[in-house]
């Protein structure tokens, strides 16, 4: 079920149930702050929040609309903190559109990224494919309690999802679960895994990729064939060493990838 609110009364309190939130619970705010275009995450207890900024994201109808959509969906219990008229606007702009439509928008990245530990990329080899935390864990694969995503307060059902990000985001999450603790240094040095890059039109195509307001993602498991274009390693980007930082090996990954690209 979704609800709208103008506001937000208490941070640590739902106003639908008047109890604390648990872990079900999840909320898209719409703000006006010239601070982050989309902001993401739980602290103190709270729901796990998405904000977006209208002044600085260009695209929120479409977020939020993708929002809607998906926890409709899935059957999520939602609450949307808008004013009805931004709420009537972005469904107006939303017309025609899915949260699992199957072609790119033109604000959508022609590429995917995903970062894995090495040891994990080994066994993504051998099975030919991803896989979302849950279903490692429930193939024993795995013999981590938690993702590292429940540090920052994601709801449990992110674990159903393989997600993707761009930049040094990946690499900061390998360095966080190496580490135990969420570790934002960028330049702190960790064993460096594979960063790997996915068809998004493909994925999109055939129907695979998610949108949920804030996130690009697939769901239970993504086969290698025919999705993925090509996995960054220290090798195969020249550097000498696996130790590097989240900073020089996403930017070095990047650029070779860029040069590869260009020469297909």
């Amino acid at each position: 079920m979704i609800y709208r609110l103008d506001m937000l009364p208490e941070k640590n309190i739902n106003p639908i149930t008047r109890q604390e939130y648990d872990n079900s619970w999840i909320i898209l705010m719409l703000t006006d702050t010239p601070d982050y275009q989309q902001m993401c995450g739980s602290s103190d207890g709270g729901a796990y929040t998405i904000r977006l900024s209208r002044s600085q994201y260009k695209n929120w109808e479409m977020a939020v609309g993708d929002f809607i959509d998906f926890s409709e969906a899935n059957e999520k219990n939602a609450i949307l903190v808008i004013s009805e008229a931004d709420f009537k606007t972005a469904e107006s702009h939303y017309k025609g559109h899915r949260y699992n439509e199957s072609s790119l928008r033109d604000d959508e990245p022609s590429v995917l990224i995903h970062s894995t530990p090495m040891n994990n990329w080994k066994q993504i080899k051998l099975d030919g494919m991803l896989k979302c935390w849950n279903m490692l864990k429930s193939e024993k694969t795995i013999v981590e309690e938690r993702p590292i995503g429940t540090w920052l307060g994601d709801p449990m059902d992110f674990s159903d999802y393989i997600m993707f990000g761009g930049g040094i985001t990946g690499e900061i999450v390998v360095n966080s679960k190496q580490q135990g603790r969420i570790v934002m240094d960028n330049n702190a040095e960790y064993l460096t895994g594979a960063r790997l890059y996915f068809d998004a039109k493909r994925i999109a195509q055939d129907g695979l990729l998610i949108r949920d307001g804030c996130h690009l993602k697939v769901k239970n498991m993504l086969p290698l064939k025919p999705y993925l274009i090509w996995a960054a390693t220290w090798e195969t980007i020249g550097l000498s060493s696996q130790i590097s930082t989240p900073k020089i090996f996403s930017k070095q990954a990047d650029k070779k990838f860029q040069s590869i690209s260009q020469l297909q």
